[in-house]
């Protein structure tokens, strides 16, 4: 019998059909939240000094806020992508933006260090339930041969930010405070999480991948050999970045430069990840890897001598920033590409695994500078020089991966 409250229960258990195509302008509001994300990720790099000075800390202690972020960031990451895959999207995505937008506003009020760096935590947390599964939507709300776009409109807002959001996070705090600047992100948070609930059509979960295959892809031998050098990478040449503020001081910045040295960074990033996307199609990674770490160790090798003999000359300090953010971020697309083609059945797990330990390495990295930091600029910098080399050991060691 097909009554209407029968027609009713069979519509309510029926798979919900996939989303009719849209066009790429569908994913921007997701690009909005990943620039959200990065901004918020970044952006302590900006006031680093004024926020440690006010909580009464050193400036290594208040860089631990960073490291606190990369490492619940890359641990969370796979867990809460198997617990929350069931979860429809649309709510995922949302509660997410809302989760980072009150951490924010957390951070913003906090009275002293512990609750900055709790509310670091959360937001971690926030982020790693919102941009692996702001890619996987964007990926299935446009056509098949829209796709690869679609994906860089979203990675794109985490390259932006470095770009945009830490030198208006830093222009923020010079003109207000760090309090306020925070307080701004949260309002961004907030904003992308309402245009993500009014934009977003309703998407179903997906399918539960456990755990434990998630991590079996580190049994493969290729995975293990060639997922170290993400972490050892990002070390050498993103570790420093929470310290960019003190760094440029000791290069001999002054305050009023500092918003646009960040941005000149922020502008190699996006050039650095754009061109070795495409000299990857055309080269190879191993070949683009090489040439970049090269260039990683050279550029930390420079600001390094440039610290230890006193250089100050600002058009030198200008394109040493460029070439620190433009050889730290070429890394990512060669490196997916070595670990997609070491476990070609596994894309979309090691490719995951990859985020972890980007953030991880990252996490490593600010610990690192963090302790060496108070010895001066110039230690801090050849740490980082040194392990530049040795990621071109490594690449060496793997290159039959």
């Amino acid at each position: 019998m097909n009554t209407p409250i029968h027609r009713q229960r069979e519509a309510r258990s029926a798979p919900a059909a996939d989303p009719a195509p849209r066009g790429l302008g569908s994913t921007l509001i997701l690009g909005l939240g990943t620039f959200a994300v990065g901004t918020d990720a970044y952006v302590v790099a900006g006031f680093l000094p004024d926020m440690a000075s006010s909580l009464h800390v050193s400036e290594g202690t208040a860089g631990q806020s960073a490291t606190a972020f990369a490492i619940t960031y890359a641990v969370l990451s796979p867990v809460l992508a198997t617990v929350l895959a069931r979860v429809p999207r649309r709510a995922l995505l949302v509660a997410a933006l809302a989760v980072l937008a009150a951490a924010n506003l957390g951070s913003a009020l906090a009275p002293d260090f512990a609750v900055l760096m709790v509310s670091r935590v959360v937001a971690a947390a926030g982020a790693a339930a919102f941009t692996p599964n702001a890619g996987a939507v964007a990926a299935s709300l446009v056509a098949p041969a829209q796709r690869a776009r679609a994906l860089a409109v979203v990675i794109g807002g985490l390259t932006v930010a470095t770009a945009l959001g830490v030198p208006l996070g830093s222009l923020a705090a010079r003109t207000l405070d760090w309090h306020a600047a925070l307080a701004l992100v949260a309002a961004l948070c907030a904003v992308a999480a309402a245009g993500v609930l009014r934009a977003m059509p309703a998407l179903p979960g997906g399918p539960r991948i456990p755990l434990r295959r998630r991590l079996a892809a580190l049994r493969h031998p290729g995975v293990v050999a060639v997922l170290p050098l993400t972490v050892l990478g990002m070390a050498a040449g993103y570790g420093l970045y929470a310290y960019a503020v003190p760094i440029m001081r000791a290069l001999g910045a002054g305050g009023s430069a500092e918003p646009w040295l960040l941005f000149l960074y922020g502008a190699g990033a996006v050039a650095g990840n754009l061109v070795a996307g495409a000299r990857v199609d055309r080269h190879g990674p191993l070949r683009v890897q090489a040439a970049g770490y090269t260039a990683l160790a050279a550029t930390l090798a420079l600001l390094t001598c440039a610290s230890a003999t006193g250089t100050s000359w600002l058009p030198v300090t200008a394109l040493l920033m460029i070439a620190w953010g433009a050889t730290t971020w070429f890394q990512t697309p060669a490196q997916q590409v070595r670990l997609i083609n070491a476990a070609p059945q596994e894309t979309a797990v090691v490719v995951g695994l990859n985020a972890s330990a980007l953030y991880a390495g990252i996490g490593a990295g600010t610990v690192l500078g963090g302790v060496l930091l108070p010895h001066g600029a110039t230690a801090a910098l050849a740490a980082c020089t040194a392990l530049a080399v040795l990621c071109l050991l490594h690449l060496f060691l793997t290159r039959r991966h």
